[in-house]
């Protein structure tokens, strides 16, 4: 795992001052890449290609980038390329490899498969290919958006990075897109190619970028597409997904370096890290963050349970209010934008804790979009029951879990009545992809913080409807397997995004192997009433592992996913924190926000509200990106 980054003049024309423009962008991001770094300039300085190099595969100079073949093709690349090895032997007819790098198979990859090679790979990967045989740029990203690829296009030249804070320099100016910004209020994440910089793109998960004859050509290369087998059985599906899921886990603990894991204490992370201790019982240690000052916040006990059945040596770090306030502004500088949920937090410092033993670290992220983990599924169909039983529609085939089943899983949603009270408030029984956009929009009770005339709410709905209403990819009906598919492809990228930038944050390399495209393809095969029987959250991995996992993580009820004593520090240490943020000269004067209505209502929020917590990471994203925008501009003087 590193950071790229790289210029291409559309108009075959000199680029001015390349090398000091990839300068800029190698120091804003040296902390993807403590091990090594390289820049390289193509004849004429039409193109040049950047890298901050964290060594995990082939250490020696051999793994070095920008990487350069002897067929006059450049490279590079961030992530890992797990089937390295098998494409090594495929390719070694023809291709002469020079080391063991990842990296060199891509190469290998592309002269063999030019731009299909994308489909080839597998892996987490985001590369720049400059090819000077054919005089082209061909640039990819993974199918789930693992690793980051950016963009902008500023007079004729495209620049391109793994973040967004090295594109700034270039920019004409930092301003905020309304459209990337309404997005954000909404989803909390950019759901389109959009950011919250004006300019700057996000090239989407499982899409390549051509730079050819002047022109930029942005192609999808893959998607998952929910097609139920109703043939399967049940015994069936749990023992292919065993194969899958442990030969998945086996291949990511390809490295030449120790590889640890995360273990929060929910069922995901403790799955792969006890796969992860069968395959490799020499990398046996694992992280996890608590927190133990006040009641019902610590899952510690879980994953210690977990830790002393693999033999793992748990290392584990009390998280504190004053670790909020201390690093909060750097988290933010880090993710380069304000997304996602408070669990960013906890996963920084977790992270920092692991990059002091080692480089890479196993976690279980992808679980809950894959197998159904998420209790808005539940909430969102148990509506369409009532609706269906109240039409007598439930036998027509469009419920594939009966309303029997899901009864008595039902008290599952105790504590989410505050958010089926504010989802039958309106609009109850409506069209289905309106109703699970009310259970996923953030942006409802942020009226008196936000002026809503800031907000582009047209292009959000319109936006949401052409992602969720995906007819080529979904069935009709398949009401639980479109809320599924939203998360996946939508809300799953900017969870990575944490993954990756809290990571590297620390020069930490974080893999995730429940995102293998053979275990997301599959899944996508199976019918509902299997992968999600009764309404139980992620019933089919719990009974598929009954007899690896404990009972006690099994069986639990009580996962929160990382949570965070927010509205307790609210109200005591952070009080203060809070108040001087929102007062400062800078944010009373923000043209979109009213700070004074963030202060009356913040000690409102209920015990999990990300309300504050997204209005704080709005304000310094705003102190980190847009007061200092003049600083970034400053690097090319």
């Amino acid at each position: 795992m590193c950071g790229i980054f790289g210029a291409i003049n559309l108009r075959n024309e000199p680029i001015e001052k390349l090398e000091k423009k990839l300068s800029a962008m190698n120091t804003l991001l040296s902390h993807r890449g403590p091990d090594g770094n390289g820049t390289w300039c193509g004849e004429n300085n039409r193109v040049g290609l950047g890298h901050r190099r964290l060594a995990i595969l082939e250490l020696s100079e051999a793994g070095a980038q920008p990487m350069h073949a002897p067929n006059r093709t450049h490279i590079t690349f961030n992530g890992e390329i797990y089937n390295y090895l098998e494409l090594q032997k495929s390719e070694a007819g023809y291709w002469d490899f020079a080391g063991g790098s990842d990296t060199e198979t891509i190469l290998a990859a592309y002269d063999h498969y030019g731009e299909d090679a994308p489909n080839h790979l597998r892996g987490m990967f985001s590369y720049a290919i400059w090819d000077e045989r054919k005089q082209s740029l061909h640039c990819a990203r993974d199918r789930f958006g693992i690793k980051p690829f950016y963009y902008v296009q500023v007079g004729s030249v495209l620049y391109f990075a793994s973040e967004i804070k090295a594109l700034l320099p270039v920019l004409p100016a930092v301003e905020m897109d309304s459209k990337g910004f309404s997005e954000y209020l909404t989803f909390q994440y950019p759901v389109s190619e959009l950011t919250l910089f004006k300019g700057v793109m996000q090239l989407m998960p499982g899409h390549s970028l051509t730079v050819k004859n002047g022109s930029v050509i942005i192609k999808k290369y893959w998607d998952v597409k929910y097609q139920p087998d109703h043939s399967y059985t049940l015994e069936g599906c749990q023992q292919h997904l065993r194969e899958l899921i442990a030969d998945s886990t086996n291949v990511h603990l390809r490295a030449d370096v120790p590889i640890g894991s995360y273990l929060s204490g929910g069922i995901d992370s403790s799955l792969i890290a006890m796969l992860a201790s069968d395959f490799s019982p020499e990398n046996n240690l694992s992280f996890h963050g608590k927190f133990t000052c006040y009641p019902g916040y610590d899952e510690s006990r879980y994953a210690e349970i977990v830790a002393e059945k693999c033999n793992n040596n748990i290392h584990q770090i009390d998280i504190t209010a004053s670790d909020f306030s201390d690093n909060m502004s750097k988290i933010i500088y880090h993710l380069d934008t304000p997304v996602a949920g408070p669990g960013s937090f906890p996963q920084y410092m977790v992270s920092q804790l692991a990059s002091q033993h080692l480089k890479v670290v196993l976690g279980g992220q992808g679980g809950d979009e894959i197998f159904g983990g998420y209790a808005r599924y539940l909430v969102g169909y148990t509506e369409q029951l009532l609706k269906g039983a109240i039409e007598g529609r439930l036998n027509d085939g469009a419920f594939s879990v009966s309303f029997e089943s899901v009864i008595p899983n039902l008290p599952l949603l105790q504590e989410y009545k505050p958010l089926m009270q504010k989802l039958f408030e309106k609009d109850l029984f409506g069209e289905t992809d309106m109703r699970f956009y009310r259970l996923i929009d953030r942006s409802s009770d942020l009226s008196n913080e936000v002026d809503p005339s800031a907000l582009d709410m047209e292009h959000v709905i319109s936006a949401y409807k052409s992602a969720y209403n995906d007819e080529d990819n979904i069935a009709p009906d398949a009401y639980l397997d479109s809320m599924s598919r939203f998360d996946f492809k939508k809300l799953l990228p900017g969870l990575l995004q944490v993954e990756d930038r809290m990571s590297m944050a620390h020069g930490l390399e974080s893999r995730v192997p429940l995102l293998d495209h053979a275990i997301v393809e599959y899944a996508a095969t199976i019918p509902p009433e299997i992968k999600y029987s009764g309404g139980r959250l992620k019933e089919l991995l719990r009974s598929t592992y009954t007899d690896v996992l404990p009972a006690e993580l099994t069986e639990r009820r009580d996962k929160m996913g990382f949570p965070v004593p927010l509205k307790e520090w609210y109200a005591d240490e952070l009080r203060d924190y809070i108040q001087d943020t929102f007062r400062s000269k800078a944010a009373t004067e923000r043209a979109f926000m009213n700070s004074e209505k963030v202060l009356q209502n913040f000690d409102k929020d209920s015990q999990f509200s990300r309300k504050t917590w997204g209005l704080l990471s709005l304000e310094l994203w705003n102190q980190n990106f847009y007061d200092r925008a003049h600083e970034f501009r400053a690097m090319l003087n």
